[in-house]
């Protein structure tokens, strides 16, 4: 006699990526695998006294969401911080700060994100003097919503130790005529100082600015309090639909407690963590990322991965471009890494097995990436490696046909893009030319020419809700200029978070389809969606998720 299911969906519209019957609306799950897909009366069958049922009501049923790009540390603590997306002028900006000054006396310092590189009027640039007039005498810190610019106050400078200036790898702190800081902070090098002032000491951000841990290691009231942000920022992760993350900032301290959230029961999401390799770290810095794959090799927490910094963002000009910017001809920005460096990192990391992940926004930024991993292949032969680029924002026709040919995975954030309308379009001639437009955001172009796409939000950069990314993907804006039509189609969108992106893991024969054997990675949603409006899919949100078999949210 076959064993009962443990838990039965029925009621459903599936999209399984997998060969399954058309007629199929149920499956049944066992232990950690799905154990059958079929017809109502195929699965009712494998139902017993104590089978859980979920009624899928006609919503679709899918693979649970992987989210490929995230902050999940820093995400995680931003659900508590004060939150200025939208939030434009000196009037509405100073009452939102002051509302939350008011709410929190004892705070070290009052900390805004999402916050427009415009939020006090086109082409001006934010100053500690703005910020002082806004909130005075306290400090107050705001980040930009791509999440490398952050402005400071005064108060918050001299708290951070920057006022009169500072160390800044790979960034900078902007110094005004009076010798002092003026406010703007670029890049991770450069804020790093004074996110130290958050609730959580900056811990929450280690692993995206430096890499390392915690300096003095964190006490044991603070690893606590640690573990309970980041437990809610799965649930909340959960509650999207999404089964697994890719974490993009990693440290050992975070790898320590996701197992330990794992061994208390309380992962509601399986998480890849990787080792934030940093331009100043010595190459023998990889032989420690591969000891952490040898340690955590797990299917709920696992490393294996490297992650790197090509560059910054366009917004602060900051992106590696192969010309240069139209609003600064004396400037195509930098890159993190100098060539003959960064390929060697390739190919000691390629030869001891490990995937590589690199942010390249700029056009420069992708070719010197791919460069890299063509040395990587040169000199240790071709190997299935799936490395990866994370956003290409900016891509020379010239490079385009290596993703498909190379090999190499195109990791990209629907929302990012203007084509996405959660972004404005950039102010004409500020970063792009005209004929850098046509494929700027290139997820249709990438994917015609032959590579394996995953879609992502970079959270906390663009909103986590899954529905909301395959919106911006499939109803694309419609902009003014030379921009190329990127939209995908519902099954390529919803393919990218996850059987694509299982792919992307290396995990395709076990993830990213229902099908029986397949691990019980499920995603309930509240409606069909091939039949709701492309304009309306960002309003769908799951019923119900299933990881490792186990419920972890209930709509």
């Amino acid at each position: 006699m076959t064993e009962p299911a443990d838990i039965v969906i029925r009621n459903g519209r599936l999209m399984a990526f997998a060969p399954v019957p058309a007629e199929a609306t149920a499956l049944a799950i066992r232990g950690d695998r799905i154990a059958a897909v079929g017809t109502e009366a195929e699965i009712a069958v494998l139902k017993g006294p104590a089978t859980e049922e979920i009624d899928a009501a006609g919503g679709t049923i899918v693979p649970g969401f992987i989210e490929g790009h995230v902050h999940l540390f820093g995400g995680s603590a931003e659900l508590d911080m004060l939150d200025l997306s939208g939030i434009r002028g000196s009037e509405a900006l100073t009452a939102a700060v002051r509302a939350r000054a008011a709410a929190e006396p004892d705070a070290r310092c009052v900390i805004g994100v999402s916050a427009d590189y415009f939020a006090l009027g086109e082409g001006k640039t934010i100053t500690r003097h703005d910020l002082d007039d806004i909130l005075p005498e306290r400090p107050f810190v705001m980040m930009a919503a791509d999440h490398h610019t952050v402005w400071a106050n005064t108060a918050a400078l001299e708290a951070g130790g920057i006022l009169q200036g500072g160390p800044a790898p790979g960034g900078e702190i902007v110094m005004g005529e009076d010798g002092l800081a003026l406010g703007p902070l670029f890049e991770v090098g450069a804020f790093g100082h004074v996110w130290r002032l958050t609730p959580h000491g900056g811990r929450e951000l280690i692993g995206y600015v430096t890499g390392d841990d915690p300096d003095p290691p964190a006490t044991p009231a603070q690893r606590a309090a640690d573990k309970d942000i980041i437990a809610r920022g799965l649930a909340y992760a959960a509650a999207q639909g999404i089964t697994t993350l890719h974490n993009m900032d990693g440290n050992r301290y975070q790898l320590e407690l996701l197992s330990e959230l794992d061994a208390e029961g309380r992962l509601a999401c399986r998480v890849q963590v990787p080792l934030h390799l940093k331009p100043h770290h010595p190459l023998d810095r990889l032989d420690e990322a591969a000891e952490w794959a040898r340690l955590w090799s797990g299917d709920r927490v696992w490393s294996g991965r490297v992650k790197m910094f090509m560059d910054g963002v366009m917004e602060s000009y900051t992106a590696f471009m192969l010309h240069p910017y139209p609003a600064k001809p004396d400037s195509r920005g930098a890159a993190l890494f100098e060539e003959s460096a960064f390929n060697e990192i390739c190919v000691r990391a390629d030869t001891l097995g490990l995937q590589i992940s690199v942010h390249a926004i700029g056009d420069a930024a992708v070719r010197r990436t791919l460069d890299g991993y063509r040395a990587a292949r040169a000199a240790n032969g071709a190997r299935d490696h799936r490395h990866r680029i994370e956003h290409i924002e900016s891509l020379d026709p010239a490079d385009l046909p290596r993703f498909g040919r190379e090999g190499v995975v195109a990791s990209m954030q629907p929302l990012h893009s203007p084509l996405g309308r959660l972004f404005p379009a950039p102010p004409s001639d500020a970063y792009l030319r005209e004929d850098q437009k046509r494929l700027a955001f290139a997820w249709r172009d990438l994917r015609d020419a032959g590579a394996h796409l995953m879609f992502s939000t970079d959270w906390p950069v663009a909103p986590l809700p899954v529905m909301r990314s395959i919106q911006a993907a499939v109803a694309t804006a419609t902009l003014d200029g030379p921009w190329g039509d990127q939209r995908q189609t519902l099954d390529e969108a919803v393919r990218a978070y996850t059987a694509d992106a299982a792919w992307g893991e290396f995990s395709e024969a076990s993830k990213g389809r229902l099908a029986a054997g397949f691990k019980a990675d499920v995603a309930v949603l509240t409606d069909d969606i091939q039949v709701v409006a492309s304009e309306r899919l960002g309003e769908v949100s799951a019923l119900a998720t299933l990881c490792a078999g186990r419920v972890t949210h209930r709509g």
